[in-house]
Parts: C-alpha cells; sequence; structure tokens
C-alpha cells in the first residue's frame, strides 16, 4: 500500500540521532519504502539547524551530518513551495488560533490544504491537528 503523508522535522531528526528513536518516525521511515512525504519549505532549513545546534553541542560530527544530508536526499521527501502571497495571512491565522509558530503552522496548513495525514512528535503540533480535525499519521 502505497502511502502519502506530511513529514516535520521533528520525525526526521528521529532518524538521525538514536536516543530520539520513535516508533511512529521509524513507521513514518518505513512508509517512505513505498510512499512519499512531502514537507512545507521550511523543512530542510530547520533540519539544517538541527543537524548545526547538534554539531555545536558535540552530539554529531560533521561527517555525520553529511551522511544524514545524502539519506535524506535520497528519501521520497518532496519540499513543496506554494507561492509567498498567498500563504502569509493563512500562517497568521493559525498561529494566532493555536498558539504554533509560524514555523509549525506551516506544517499544519500543508496538512491541511492536502488533506494528508501529519506526522510529527511534536505534542503542541499534534494536539492542534487533532482540534482542527488534521488526521494524523
Amino acid at each position: 500500500m502505497t502511502s502519502l503523508f506530511v513529514v516535520d522535522a521533528s520525525i526526521a531528526m528521529s532518524w538521525c540521532f538514536e536516543d530520539e528513536t520513535a516508533e511512529l518516525g521509524e513507521r513514518a521511515l518505513e512508509s517512505l519504502e513505498t510512499g512519499e512525504a512531502i514537507a512545507p519549505e521550511i523543512w530542510p532549513l530547520e533540519v539544517a539547524n538541527a543537524l548545526l545546534v547538534a554539531e555545536r553541542r558535540g552530539r554529531i560530527k560533521r561527517i555525520e551530518s553529511a551522511r544524514f544530508v545524502r539519506e535524506l536526499r535520497a528519501l521520497p521527501i518532496r519540499v513543496e513551495a506554494p507561492p509567498f502571497s498567498g500563504r502569509l495571512p493563512d500562517l497568521l491565522e493559525l498561529g494566532r488560533a493555536t498558539g504554533l509558530s509560524s514555523y509549525d503552522a506551516s506544517y499544519l496548513h500543508l496538512a491541511g490544504a492536502t488533506e494528508l495525514p501529519l506526522a510529527t512528535l511534536d505534542n503542541k503540533l499534534r494536539d492542534s491537528a487533532q482540534s482542527l480535525g488534521i488526521p494524523l499519521f
């Protein structure tokens, strides 16, 4: 069975760090063997920032970051970049309504607009999706 879902940075980073491994993250990764994920344009920036912070804290080495980036690029994850002008009011409204950052609201917006389940390990994002009737992975 092929699946399509919205993936956030928390899920991707669970694939990088053994101490952040989560059952949901593993299921999402396994589903990419036959399916595909999409992410908002903020996703690569969040992943890159998480890797930089991990390098600076000595949690991961530069070579490990490079390997992880190669592995991510090989996965069927499509980064969506809808027109900026149309999204700004929606992101502001979602952020206000849910208390989420505009970054997290972008995942919620994409899942809602595409009617796809959202894969996240972020409790506040998951709770917001549920309160808005957005399906979870």
